[in-house]
């Protein structure tokens, strides 16, 4: 009998010590032109999401006690709302609060670091989920893939344009590696 409780015991803590173990994690990068700096003044803003992602029709900003919120409307006219969880100077944390996204316990960070080349910036977009309920993993990771990597490509799209404002007729370093995926 003594045993058995062991067994239950080490099996119990083992489904709980490993719960998180079953979260997806989807993990988006690409480098632009500019240094880190310059692109987050571009990016960095928490609505600044509905210049640089193309599925964005509009955010809006509001404050819940001490916490930032947005409300993005999606160009579909579906809503998602999202809290900030945490900001740094290159980065925040954000997690989503309702929307029609097929996940749940939702999490996500949008960061930049710089890039071994100069006047190049690295972006990070990297977000934890589970599936949805009836959601397959596979599709619920598809979803955020797309989003992510629409979401990456954008803001090179957007730090290119302040590049090429900032240095008129001076085209930034190419790259070879446009969208790189990790997970």
């Amino acid at each position: 009998m003594r045993m058995m409780k062991l067994a239950l015991a080490t099996g119990l803590a083992l489904v709980i010590g490993t719960g998180a173990a079953y979260a997806v994690t989807v993990k988006k990068r690409i480098e632009a032109p500019g240094l880190p700096p310059e692109v987050w003044a571009v990016v960095g803003e928490f609505c600044a999401i509905k210049y640089w992602h193309p599925a964005i029709a509009e955010c809006e900003e509001t404050k819940d006690g001490d916490a930032t919120v947005r409300t993005l409307t999606l160009k579909d006219g579906a809503k998602l709302k999202e809290k900030q969880t945490n900001t740094e100077d290159l980065a925040y944390t954000y997690e989503i609060v309702e929307g029609p996204l097929p996940v749940k316990n939702y999490s996500s960070k949008l960061w930049l670091e710089e890039d071994d080349e100069p006047d190049r910036t690295v972006i990070y977009w990297q977000s934890d989920f589970d599936p949805a309920d009836g959601t397959s993993e596979a599709d619920a990771k598809k979803i955020i893939t797309g989003i992510l990597g629409d979401g990456v490509k954008g803001i090179k799209k957007s730090a290119i344009a302040a590049w090429d404002a900032k240095h008129p007729g001076e085209a930034p370093e190419a790259d070879d590696d446009d969208d790189n995926e990790q997970n």
